[in-house]
């Protein structure tokens, strides 16, 4: 029978006239395949998409192929083309460097890359964002509103605090003032850097056309930051990228309009945590780590509410900080006819056997995939104790603004009609977003 790796490795081999060797499987998802292999002595890389994906990946390599023709650094394309099947495959060179958020951000390899990180950022955007979008056919140009509204409504989880950044988007969108194309997902992860700095752009599947800021905002959202403090991938400054973007020839930057797209950012952000998750509760595709990701959603209602940070309710103004929550701890119901332990020891006992025994014996995805299941045994063994109190100081909340729950909250405030209550409500949402925070992610309160 002949294996998946033998069907690919005939089909690069046709394709390139050349045989090839050292084949790979560096990732695999729900979309795409990525694998690794060797023509001629050069190290090559080729992406598979999957027969029925919306994206089509030949509008991608249309997109790599034109930015490196105008200058971008991204990786050579080498060829494109179909299978039998109708999914399309990316054939680019292989590019060294590090696309780990974590080890660029801390790493002394990376101390050159990291001091000119902001601004070769803002060069490369400049670059992208000359890039005649007309020249690239297929490329969308989507309303971002509409699109994640509606994704927001098919998933139906109320959260009021994107009810509410919702209407704020519509209420502050900026002029446009040019058309250009847009990567769409330029941050750390996607973008490959050496010991000298940036070396290529990767993952352009979302690229669109539209508005150029608002690559300089998705940068800047704070979920790309990845911990570190700066707002540019947690390195580098605004005001180094605004200044590396205009330098290029990007064009003068918006400050406001990129703070809007970072507003847009966050948002849509949390809306895909949420949706990820959703994939794992609908059984598309089960996995405990989408499921974790689906508590990062508070993560962004955070993000913003935050008064030292985006504070779209104006919070800062009425002085509230997270240390005007208090921590309310009231265990969930244990007791009755069961016998010790508790549930909330069942569940220490098999988080400690895991970071005691598993992820001192396994490497690689199994790590990651231990680490993950240590992190949601932890979040549990919070709720337990935290969560009783919570949920009554959360229905105490609700009451007090004249809603009996959070669904009916997010439609009054859909509705506008309570857009004179803004600083009243705000506060209220402030103070559930913390508590979830406490369970979810306690450190992001740090």
């Amino acid at each position: 029978m002949t294996s998946e790796s033998d069907v690919l490795g005939q089909l690069l081999s046709n394709e390139l006239g050349t045989p090839i060797a050292d084949l790979t499987r560096l990732s695999g998802g729900a979309s795409r395949e990525t694998w690794r292999f060797t023509a001629d002595g050069q190290q090559l890389v080729v992406q598979l998409q999957r027969a029925g994906d919306i994206r089509d990946m030949m509008v991608e390599a249309a997109v790599v192929a034109a930015a490196g023709a105008s200058g971008v650094p991204v990786p050579a394309m080498v060829a494109s083309g179909r299978r039998d099947d109708g999914g399309a495959f990316m054939i680019v060179e292989a590019i060294s460097g590090e696309t780990i958020a974590r080890k660029i951000q801390r790493d002394d390899e990376f101390a050159d890359a990291r001091s000119s990180f902001a601004e070769r950022c803002g060069a490369a955007l400049a670059q992208i964002h000359s890039v005649d979008p007309d020249d690239i056919d297929g490329l969308d140009d989507p309303d971002q509103i509409e699109h994640y509204t509606a994704v927001f409504d098919e998933l139906g989880e109320p959260h009021p605090v994107f009810e509410f950044t919702r209407n704020w988007l519509l209420e502050h969108r900026p002029a446009e003032t040019r058309r250009s194309l847009v990567h769409g997902d330029f941050r750390l992860g996607n973008l490959i850097v050496g010991p000298g700095g940036l070396s290529a752009i990767i993952d352009w599947e979302l690229a669109h056309i539209g508005d150029p800021m608002e690559d300089l905002g998705w940068l800047c959202v704070k979920a790309w930051r990845f911990g570190g403090a700066d707002p540019v991938g947690g390195i580098g400054t605004r005001a180094d990228l605004f200044a590396a973007y205009e330098a290029a020839g990007g064009g003068t930057v918006d400050a406001d309009a990129v703070r809007w797209w970072e507003v847009l950012g966050t948002w849509k952000w949390g809306i895909m945590c949420a949706l990820q998750a959703n994939a794992h509760r609908s059984g598309a595709v089960r996995s405990h780590e989408l499921a974790a990701i689906g508590r990062r959603v508070c993560e962004n209602e955070f993000d913003l509410l935050d008064p030292g940070g985006l504070d779209l309710f104006g919070l800062s103004g009425i002085g509230l900080s997270v240390a005007d929550v208090p921590v309310r701890s009231g265990a969930t119901a244990d007791g009755g006819p069961h016998d010790v332990p508790t549930s909330a020891e069942l569940v220490e006992a098999v988080r400690e056997w895991i970071e005691r025994d598993v992820l001192t014996s396994v490497a690689g995805h199994l790590r990651f995939h231990s680490r993950v299941a240590v992190n949601v045994l932890s979040m549990v063994e919070r709720e337990m104790l935290l969560g009783g109190a919570q949920a009554v100081a959360h229905e105490e909340r609700l009451d007090a603004l004249g809603v009996r729950s959070e669904a009916d909250l997010a439609a009054l405030i859909r509705s506008g009609a309570a857009a004179h209550r803004q600083a009243e409500i705000g506060a209220v949402l402030f103070e559930s977003v913390v508590d979830k925070l406490r369970v979810a992610n306690p450190k992001y309160l740090d």
